[in-house]
């Protein structure tokens, strides 16, 4: 059965999955422009690069209570044909590979769905370690017509500030990440952008190529293989699928630390090599960069990256998988 990639994310507790064939990029939430005469669950705008996007938040388009935002929000942009639009999560997490044999379609009578409206925008459920609702496509459930009078009408703040529970620092922080996201002119093509995802080791941040990404699991029931080097971390059974581990760290004279509770293994699957990547935390399912910002690294490690870039006022390494696993002793495909 062919597998399918999801972006899980939270709200309200409750763990949520949509297609990520929709999900344009997540970020953290920034400072929105609250509109005048907006529907019950369109707040606002987001400038996202030159476009004027409104700004859905999934606790309304549920008929949940609207909550104070914080900034460990997320906002996504999805996209569904011409249609693109931020919706407001608690946070986003990781991708997942789920096949359609696993969505359980029936919701059990035990799973609540307090919301008037979840009901009828949650397609199924996937019993994984957690309980993930998978949500049915947004052309299901998008409203189209709010949106598009939204479109139409003409633009006129509400006068209203955003966050206004917020401290003077958070209200900075919102409004930083908001002018950042329109530093980028309207007439740069963000096709020619690369994804990217973001995880830490021993505190150094690294990128991989979002293509290379299957998903991220939790890592548990380790089976060592005997006679291989410790990078080699070991197998896991990964719903039936006998999954390797790898661990980078040596090849950036990383010292390597054990297994914690919540390590993670980033799945990535490189033309016939799948394995599981150990990683610290996750830090953006989908960054993106622009390539021409890419400055090479001069190390003796400098053939595992495509080069650096500035991330969260530090630096990022990005990968270059291939050269990992072809030329570094990785011999992942000989030990999965």
């Amino acid at each position: 059965m062919k597998k399918m990639s999801y972006l899980t994310f939270s709200l309200n507790d409750q763990t949520y999955g949509i297609n990520t064939v929709y999900v344009e990029e997540a970020l953290a939430l920034p400072e929105l422009v609250l509109r005048e005469k907006s529907s019950h669950c369109i707040i606002g705008s987001v400038n996202l690069r030159g476009d004027i996007l409104p700004v859905i938040d999934l606790n309304l388009l549920f008929d949940y209570p609207r909550h104070n935002y914080s900034l460990t929000d997320s906002l996504m942009i999805l996209k569904c044909e011409e249609l693109r639009v931020g919706i407001i999560v608690n946070k986003t997490y990781d991708v997942k590979s789920i096949s359609s044999d696993e969505i359980i379609t029936e919701v059990p009578y035990n799973q609540q769905l307090s919301g008037a409206k979840e009901k009828d925008i949650i397609a199924g459920i996937v019993r994984h370690e957690e309980d993930i609702l998978i949500v049915a496509s947004p052309e299901n459930w998008l409203p189209y017509a709010e949106l598009e009078q939204f479109k139409s009408s003409e633009f006129q703040e509400n006068g209203d500030v955003f966050c206004p529970n917020a401290t003077l620092e958070e209200k900075a922080i919102f409004r930083e990440r908001s002018e950042d996201l329109k530093l980028l002119n309207k007439t740069q093509d963000l096709k020619n952008f690369q994804s990217l995802t973001v995880f830490s080791l021993n505190d150094n941040f690294f990128g991989i190529n979002l293509k290379w990404v299957r998903e991220f699991t939790n890592i548990y029931q380790i089976t060592p293989i005997p006679c291989c080097p410790r990078h080699i971390v070991g197998n896991m059974n990964l719903r039936g699928e006998i999954l390797t581990l790898v661990d980078i760290r040596p090849l950036f004279n990383l010292p390597i630390i054990n297994i914690s509770k919540s390590s993670k293994a980033m799945v990535v699957q490189v033309e016939d090599i799948v394995a599981g990547i150990v990683v610290e935390d996750v830090c953006d399912v989908m960054f993106f960069i622009n390539p021409q910002e890419i400055t090479p690294i001069d190390t003796v490690n400098n053939n595992y990256c495509e080069g650096k870039i500035f991330y969260r006022q530090g630096i990022m390494n990005i990968l270059n998988l291939s050269q990992i696993f072809q030329n570094s002793g990785f011999i992942v495909d000989q030990v999965v």
